[in-house]
């Protein structure tokens, strides 16, 4: 029973090592939560453009989501 009651201060010592990365991940907030309005306008000019080329159109739209979410950290 020594041996088992030795291994669990080790199970418990390792979990502090994992909640110190997930605190890391909340300080980031994620994709979805971000530029909400600029992803909102971009996605209504794709959607419901009336140009023969709606990707060229709507590329301001675009390039603004874009800077935002590279300001938050994102690749698009």
């Amino acid at each position: 029973m020594a041996s088992k009651a030795a291994s669990m201060p080790s199970l418990q010592t390792s979990a502090p090592a994992q909640a110190s990365p997930s605190a890391d991940a909340a300080s980031k907030p994620k994709p979805c939560c971000v530029c909400k309005e600029e992803k909102a306008k971009r996605d209504e000019c794709m959607l419901f453009s009336n140009a023969a080329d709606p990707q060229q159109a709507c590329q301001s739209t675009v390039d603004l989501y874009k800077s935002c979410m590279a300001g938050f950290g994102f690749k698009v």
